[in-house]
């Protein structure tokens, strides 16, 4: 029978469900030159100075391919990556840095959509760096925030950026920090670093920012967590999320916890009293707060000098850092430690050796290289 029914279909082809019809021919709009033109202009990457030009002319465009050029691993790419860094520079310092951090799940995303809104409608220009966890299996990124963020992402006064975390301690893209320079740059003058919520990402971000926000749910036992050191001492201002509809008695009651076990935190070296608020962004109750919020600190931070003072620290800790991670990057790239370190990999494993007696043999050649 099912034989029977093939050799049907197959002598009825023309007449059948299954044949295959012939399309709508598609309208000769471009030329094969021109399709060709505009791939090949696509993978020319531009001149550093045609670059620097883009981003000062606030060339969205422009500064797109001037991060990628920055975050990218080809040490090809480096010379340039230093020389749009060094050609933006004079034109940056001037935005307030805010980073956001909080537990996956509190709402991270959508506060930032609702807050760049409000921003961008009382005439601030705002660049958010979203930074999503690469797995540490397939090093893959879902870079989604464009994705949630639907709204502020057709704002033309707004850029968001989302990037990979790598590797890197804390889930901090290895290049955020120039990334910043390049978006002060362009013209933005309020930058918002959004941290992947896990790990050392905290350390890591607030190290690049002079403003530090930690977003907060209540009922998800996080008010015990508000006596722990830690991520309480770095944050300038608490927001307890999500306080709407039925939440909004619980989201007061955090509140009230929260600002209690601050009293038990030193003096900032800022001389500012941490904030707690609350906050919905579905309602929108609560934003223009948190932006009064940090406009104190401001005022606050400018008069005593410790802003100015703060941002030379954070370059100088940068600094120190970009020397720690060029001296790793040389270590494992050294065609001879690659041959030695597999070697010492195997003897370690069969114990054949001692960890730290290969790590310091594997050195000791490294630096009489």
């Amino acid at each position: 029978m099912l034989y029977q029914t093939i050799v049907y279909l197959k002598k009825n082809s023309i007449n059948s469900a299954l044949s295959e019809k012939k399309g709508i021919v598609s309208p000769d709009i471009f030329s094969k030159n021109s399709v060709e033109q505009i791939i090949q202009s696509r993978k020319l990457q531009p001149a550093a100075s045609e670059l620097i030009d883009g981003i000062l002319n606030h060339d969205k465009v422009a500064l797109s391919r001037a991060i990628t050029l920055i975050e990218s691993t080809n040490g090809n790419h480096f010379e340039k990556a230093n020389e749009v860094i060094n050609g933006c520079l004079p034109f940056a310092n001037k935005s307030v840095r805010i980073g956001i951090t909080g537990v996956p799940g509190v709402g991270k995303s959508t506060f930032i959509e609702c807050f760049g809104t409000f921003l961008t409608s009382i005439g601030k220009k705002v660049a958010v760096l979203a930074v999503d966890p690469s797995s540490s299996i397939s090093h893959g990124s879902i870079l989604g925030d464009k994705t949630r963020m639907e709204e502020l992402v057709k704002d033309k006064n707004a850029y968001i950026r989302p990037s990979a975390s790598g590797e890197n301690l804390g889930g901090v893209a290895r290049k955020t920090r120039e990334a910043i320079i390049l978006c002060e740059a362009s013209g933005f003058d309020t930058i918002i670093i959004e941290t992947v919520g896990v790990g050392q990402s905290e350390t890591a971000v607030h190290s690049m920012v002079d403003f530090f926000l930690l977003l907060k749910i209540s009922g998800a036992g996080d008010e015990l967590q508000g006596i722990k050191r830690g991520i309480m001492e770095m944050a300038d201002a608490i927001v307890i999320n999500k306080a709407d509809g039925d939440n909004i008695k619980r989201a007061n009651l955090a509140k009230t916890e929260f600002n209690n076990a601050l009293h038990l935190f030193p003096i900032k070296k800022s001389g500012w009293n941490p904030k707690v608020s609350t906050c919905s962004s579905i309602t929108k109750d609560g934003v223009e707060d948190v932006w009064k919020t940090i406009l104190s600190y401001l005022e606050l931070t400018q008069s005593n000098t410790y802003f100015a003072e703060n941002r030379k620290e954070q370059n100088q800790y940068w600094m120190l850092e970009t020397i720690d991670n060029q001296l790793r990057t040389n270590f494992y790239n050294h065609p001879d430690i690659n041959k030695l370190l597999e070697e010492n990999k195997k003897a370690v494993q069969k114990n054949e050796i001692s960890p730290f007696v290969a790590a310091k043999n594997l050195l000791e050649i490294y630096f009489k290289k």
